[in-house]
């Protein structure tokens, strides 16, 4: 029982410290000055929760679809050596599903810089 308990208990002690760390800071509440983010001295001109352009969307797609094939093919190459042809299908498969986006990304002129 002791196993279990410790940690739980190790918890709940962290959990009460972070607790007591946040309302001893709140104490002494900042002025506006204080609270504003900081943007190099001045205000934010627009409200951080704007919308972005729908044209930054294809680009987004296009990230990650490179970076989803790099992540999966460094991992694929140590289990190519040990199952062969049978992983080769599947990387086939996978590069195939990631080709549809970044095919997507040319069609929306994701590779056309203005």
């Amino acid at each position: 029982m002791t196993h279990i308990a410790m940690p739980i208990i190790l918890v709940l002690l962290a959990i009460a410290f972070t607790i007591a760390i946040q309302r001893i800071g709140a104490q002494g509440s900042a002025t506006w000055p204080g609270r504003a983010p900081f943007l190099g001295g001045g205000l934010p001109e627009t409200h951080a929760w704007q919308r972005f352009h729908v044209r930054y969307y294809p680009m987004a797609v296009l990230f990650i679809a490179f970076e989803m094939e790099m992540m999966f093919m460094y991992p694929w190459a140590v289990v190519y050596v040990e199952t062969g042809p049978v992983a080769l299908a599947e990387m086939g498969m996978f590069l195939g599903i990631l080709s549809i986006g970044i095919l997507y990304g040319w069609r929306e002129g994701v590779f056309r810089w203005q």
